[in-house]
């Protein structure tokens, strides 16, 4: 379990650029480093994560902390990804300087050209393992084709499930002759009556807590409805859950609008999950006992429903992708992930990144350094902020 929260934790540290690029960072650290599972078993959990509401990085590492070291694994997981940001956004909610101000400028410009550097390594490497032939790769390129020009949630649903549907007609063969798929174990044994228990419990919070802030009326039930309904609807991930949290928290009088898009403005220039926003609006809300109370209750709050679902639906998972239909259908689902990731490399990780040529040139040199030189993200990722912060600096 320690070891599981130590590597999360440095991830949570250096793990800048989006749920797009965090799946890269776990793709770098748990596959090809530690070799945690393997390429074709991350690809899999990464669709099962795709098809989930919540943030599907978040999910996608309890998930991986879960199959390390159980229950304990799968919350040192995330503890560890989601206490740096959660704490210095609670700080800022305190009072303290705006994040924005402290920090040099140009370096969160090199942060976000980073992030391009390491998606565009995790759509390379994924596509040589999970787009190896023709069909495959054409199901890649029309996948991102279409996200792009259909970029709302629905349609990473829509086009999720055509790409099943075709991986039952076009790789049924392929799936036949195979050797049986390895699947990676689960640190514990888990039955499917544990993981209906798990999603009947996501369904009973769901229905039960709007009845229980009714009959108890209170701030901090209400609080907890509340960021419990945005964390268990959203598709799409943080970016989606932003304006649905604004809906519950300012109309209600909880946060005040510019208070918000100064907490807003703070969370996209943190590593980590975005879903910690939740924290700096907990800890802003002046009727709450204490800003600390607050900002804990909110993220747990907000994280509660991925945790219900993702534990809930392994069990499942891992047995259903045994069978041969549903291999077939995960290679073209695995092709479409890939190009999911192709469509965010450029839409929005490169249009929001990439302004000039000092943008690109310093991308490509942290794309080097990622592929060929070896060095380790978090290395990349700072050295990316240091240039980009030099890179600003007017000339002398």
């Amino acid at each position: 379990m320690w070891s599981v929260f130590l590597v999360f934790l440095r991830l949570g540290l250096t793990s800048f650029g989006g749920p797009t690029a965090h799946l890269g960072y776990f793709r770098d650290e748990f596959v090809a480093r530690r070799h945690w599972l393997t390429e074709r078993s991350y690809g899999d959990l990464i669709a099962l994560c795709q098809f989930l509401p919540g943030p599907a990085s978040s999910q996608v590492g309890m998930a991986l902390g879960f199959y390390r070291a159980g229950y304990a694994g799968a919350l040192a997981a995330w503890v560890g990804f989601t206490l740096p940001s959660a704490v210095v956004l609670i700080l800022f909610a305190l009072g303290l300087m705006h994040y924005g101000e402290w920090m040099p400028s140009g370096a969160l410009q090199g942060l976000k050209v980073a992030a391009v550097a390491v998606v565009a390594q995790a759509v390379w490497g994924m596509a040589r393992h999970l787009c190896p032939d023709t069909p495959r790769m054409s199901l890649m390129v029309l996948t991102a084709c279409f996200v792009l020009w259909w970029p709302a949630p629905s349609g990473q649903l829509i086009v999720i499930s055509v790409a099943a549907l075709l991986g039952l007609f076009l790789f049924g063969p392929l799936t036949s002759q195979a050797e049986p798929v390895e699947v990676t174990a689960p640190a514990i044994v888990m039955r499917r009556r544990t993981g209906l228990f798990w999603l009947l419990l996501y369904g009973v919070f769901l229905l039960g807590l709007p009845a229980l802030a009714l009959w108890h009326p209170s701030q901090l039930m209400a609080v907890v409805d509340a960021f419990y309904r945005a964390g268990a609807l959203v598709f799409g991930g943080g970016h989606v859950v932003l304006p649905l949290l604004q809906a519950e928290v300012v109309p209600t009088g909880w946060v005040a609008n510019d208070t918000f898009l100064a907490g807003y403005g703070a969370t996209q220039a943190m590593p980590g999950p975005l879903f910690t926003f939740a924290a700096f609006l907990g800890a802003s809300m002046p009727t709450m006992p204490n800003v600390w109370v607050g900002g804990v209750v909110s993220l747990l709050a907000v994280f509660a429903p991925s945790f219900f679902l993702i534990v809930g639906a392994l069990p499942f998972w891992e047995q259903l992708r045994r069978h041969r239909r549903i291999q077939a259908a995960l290679l073209g689902v695995n092709a479409a992930v890939v190009g999911l990731l192709l469509a965010a490399l450029y839409q929005p990780v490169w249009t929001s990144a990439i302004y000039g040529v000092g943008d690109f040139g310093l991308a490509l040199l942290a794309l080097v350094a990622l592929r060929f030189w070896r060095l380790p993200p978090w290395l990349v990722v700072i050295s990316c902020g240091v240039l980009g912060a030099l890179m600003s600096m007017p000339p002398i």
